[in-house]
């Protein structure tokens, strides 16, 4: 799906809200409901262009995506870099938190992930440009529109991210099976990172032998594996909780 769409009503607001740069919004024809006319309001007062459609076109622009009557065109997503973020987490008086995600392909993981960082207070989420996904439209959705109040950087090398990571201070723990320690039993209390492998196999190895650390989730029942956006959630907010 093309980057510079925006499709559904949580992320088009929230993209409103956030200041993104939209050329122009697209509704579906007729009266619109309250929610939606609180966004068009909001593009109104942004002196955004508007233009009513239908749903076949809708459903085009969507590429089948569930756009719940409103699709907006913008300028392809801004990435930022790891240094911004590191110079973030000054600004603010903070350890450096921030999430790297090592090749994860399925946007809806992607987005959760990136919706759970924002929420746990991660100063940014790394991403790699080559066997992963991008910041889509649909990842943007599954964010429920946490993608335009997140820094998010893209990189070819999560390898070399890491390297400039602990140059700066950060210690790096990779989300592993294999860890010596769970992750309650890590300490999560400085400046970190936390690396959330792909869906199928995990942290790859070079990555996972940059890492400082590697820590285990407990698995006390039948099921060895978790979702990649639910295991990603249970070390953020683990590492919420110890700061």
């Amino acid at each position: 799906m093309n980057e510079n769409i925006i499709i559904g009503r949580n992320s088009v607001q929230e993209a409103l809200r956030a200041g993104r740069a939209l050329d122009k919004l697209y509704v579906r024809q007729g009266e619109p409901d309250a929610a939606l006319g609180r966004i068009i309001a909001a593009a109104r007062a942004l002196r955004i262009p508007i233009a009513e459609t239908d749903k076949r076109r809708l459903d085009t622009m969507a590429e089948g995506g569930n756009h719940q009557g409103v699709v907006a065109l913008g300028r392809l997503y801004e990435y930022v870099s790891v240094e911004d973020m590191l110079v973030y987490a000054a600004e603010r008086g903070e350890a450096p938190f921030i999430v790297l995600c090592d090749k994860v392909c399925d946007p809806h993981n992607l987005g959760a992930m990136i919706r759970t960082a924002n929420a746990a207070g991660a100063h940014g989420v790394v991403i790699t440009k080559h066997e992963g996904v991008g910041v889509t439209a649909v990842v943007d959705k599954a964010s429920a529109g946490a993608v335009s109040h997140t820094k998010i950087a893209r990189v070819t090398s999560l390898a070399k991210t890491i390297d400039v990571l602990k140059a700066n201070g950060v210690w790096v723990t990779g989300a592993d099976g294999s860890g010596e320690k769970t992750l309650f039993e890590a300490d999560f209390s400085g400046a970190v990172a936390i690396v959330v492998g792909s869906e199928g196999e995990g942290i790859s190895r070079l990555v996972r032998e940059k890492c400082d650390f590697l820590v285990s989730i407990p698995m006390r029942g039948a099921i060895t594996s978790l979702n990649a956006s639910v295991a990603a959630a249970l070390f953020m907010y683990e590492v919420a909780r110890k700061r």
